[in-house]
């Protein structure tokens, strides 16, 4: 496509990390038409191939571990740009080991992707955002509200991104800037197919999951629909939010019926 008519079009401008499949993609999909689209992915040549039917839709690849690599990508997209009216932090990565059998390597990966790059994105392109008075999404997790077993590492990102974000939200407020923090519980994504084990592999077993598997299509359907009412926080799922109030207000029986729950993650490792 022609970059510089991309750049000079009048509709508002969205960036979408992990747009190459799952999330990603249905949020690109569905805003398509209506915004200008960046989308970001660590594996370019399949995020090119997917987004072709999508109309003004710019590729970028960009290995959001790699805190150089989404620094050195904040000043590409500001020579670029003149501004982001959207910034949807979706690209994540999880793991499902024990504490005790997964390397500190695998829980800085965890915490590179799903915390400080959201961070360093955010940072980095706050200019654009605040020129467009623009807002930023982050698909967090209801496991940043609750402890779920052999994700403590993920429970840990999905935590910090809850506290950093609902302060920045707090403190960047009179610029116009806006944040929705979405927590979601169980998507049929490949984000939990292509979970780490304690070694940073491909994990081989079934995970185990409470309340009800939704998709992805299901759940940018709910994210565009707070994004256009100016919602601050998305708890989709019911039972799932039920079960963070249930940690806070009486902690030993969650921990309890959790451990019941989840007790084939004990017996892998």
């Amino acid at each position: 496509m022609n970059d510089s008519s991309f750049r000079s079009s009048a509709a508002p401008i969205a960036l979408i990390t992990g747009a190459a499949s799952g999330l990603g993609l249905d949020l690109a999909k569905q805003l398509a038409g209506r915004y200008q689209l960046i989308l970001v992915d660590i594996d370019l040549e399949y995020l090119q191939q997917q987004s072709l039917e999508l109309v003004n839709a710019a590729c970028y690849g960009c290995d959001l571990a790699d805190g150089k690599g989404v620094d050195e990508l904040c000043e590409l997209l500001k020579l670029q740009y003149q501004r982001i009216d959207l910034l949807i932090n979706n690209a994540g990565i999880t793991h499902r080991s024990l504490a005790k059998v997964t390397r500190p390597a695998v829980i800085e990966k965890i915490m590179a992707v799903d915390y400080f790059a959201p961070v360093r994105l955010t940072h980095g392109l706050l200019p654009l955002l605040e020129v467009a008075a623009g807002k930023v999404v982050n698909i967090s997790s209801m496991a940043g509200w609750m402890p779920v077993m052999a994700r403590a590492g993920y429970c840990a990102a999905k935590s910090a991104l809850h506290q950093y974000f609902e302060t920045f939200r707090a403190e960047i407020k009179r610029s116009g800037v806006s944040v929705l923090m979405v927590y979601p519980s169980f998507l049929d994504t490949p984000i939990d197919n292509n979970a780490l084990n304690g070694e940073g592999g491909k994990t081989k077993h079934a995970r185990s999951m409470v309340g009800k598997m939704r998709s992805s299509h299901w759940m940018a359907q709910q994210i565009c629909a707070a994004i256009s009412v100016d919602k601050e926080r998305l708890f989709p799922d019911r039972f799932t939010h039920v079960s963070s109030l249930l940690y806070r207000l009486m902690p030993r029986l969650f921990m309890h019926l959790m451990s019941r729950k989840f007790a084939s993650e004990l017996e892998v490792n």
